[in-house]
């Protein structure tokens, strides 16, 4: 009886055993033919809605006016680069229609006052994407302005005022910087790379390979990419619809309206100061982001000019 009742056991087992594992077979293959339905419905609606294509290039290319000598195809080559990798880098070029609707408004007069054609704006947005980055080597800024160059054409940089975060005063310091080595080198394309390598090396390229123009010079990667990268961004932005980008103007970033407000004396916490006109350490500092520290030294009773949010723009969080 006990062996029986063994057995009958052993036969339960074996069949409850046998029933899950074809439950289990028949889940997987409904659950591998769900999967294969709707990746194969995924793949159909990307295919449908989206068409990655070469690039037709402008046959009036040119960099503030320079027009750039499409019969040679290695020169080609290297436009073709920087319109496929910035038209298909879709969140980067978004993020910068975005930016430049914002920032442009303040460049653009800056630019035409000293007599700098109006493609250097993209200039700005190749070295910086319009944010205040600091590079490895310690260029600060839109405008990546090293600190001896920001001293030696008038910035206050220090740790404690850093005015190459400042976008009229450093836009007004690459306004010199770029009119200097126009005058030296007669082309704009040449002074776009001195400004991106430094024109000692420049200088250096032009005397071994005995050039005088951008498009005949053998650059690093970086430089041999810059002039051609500044043109395929002021093409897209410029255009953005011909390049697939489709941004509705409440889609753009827009300026806070501010006023301005003098100050010649020290500012022991700008927290408190920034309590006096009814908004935060943080909205303070975003609007002037060349007050490097939570207070103003100032020992030398030198005038600065703080922007402040327009009142109600901003409500405390609670």
């Amino acid at each position: 009886m006990k062996i029986l009742k063994n057995v009958l056991m052993f036969l339960g087992v074996l069949f409850v055993v046998g029933t899950l594992v074809f439950a289990t077979k028949s889940g997987d293959l409904a659950i591998t033919e769900k999967k294969v339905v709707v990746i194969d419905t995924i793949q159909k609606n990307v295919a449908s809605g989206y068409r990655i294509s070469a690039i037709d290039i402008p046959e009036d290319l040119n960099f503030a006016g320079e027009l750039v000598p499409q019969e040679d195809p290695e020169i080609m080559e290297r436009v073709d680069r920087e319109f496929l990798v910035n038209t298909y880098w879709q969140s980067n070029a978004l993020l910068l229609m975005k930016r430049a609707h914002k920032y442009f408004p303040v460049i653009e007069p800056i630019l035409a006052k000293n007599g700098i054609p109006d493609d250097f704006k993209y200039l700005a947005v190749a070295e910086s994407g319009l944010t205040n980055v600091v590079s490895p080597a310690g260029a600060t800024g839109f405008w990546q302005i090293m600190k001896e160059t920001g001293r030696e054409y008038g910035l206050e940089v220090n740790s404690n005022v850093d005015e190459r975060y400042h976008l009229e005063k450093s836009t007004e310091v690459a306004c010199k910087y770029l009119n200097k080595w126009k005058d030296r080198y007669g082309s704009w394309s040449l002074t776009a790379a001195a400004y991106n390598a430094g024109p000692g090396a420049i200088n250096k390229f032009m005397g071994i390979q005995k050039v005088d123009n951008y498009w005949d010079l053998l650059l690093g990667d970086e430089t041999g990419r810059y002039v051609f990268r500044i043109m395929a961004i002021k093409e897209i932005l410029s255009n953005p619809e011909k390049y697939g980008f489709h941004v509705e103007k409440e889609d753009l970033y827009t300026a806070v309206p501010t006023f301005k407000v003098e100050v010649d004396e020290p500012i022991a916490s700008f927290a408190d100061f920034a309590k006096e006109y009814e908004i935060t350490y943080k909205v303070l500092k975003r609007h002037n982001p060349w007050l490097r520290q939570p207070h103003l030294n100032n020992s030398s009773r030198k005038k600065y000019v703080i922007e402040i949010p327009n009142k109600g723009y901003y409500k405390e969080s609670k």
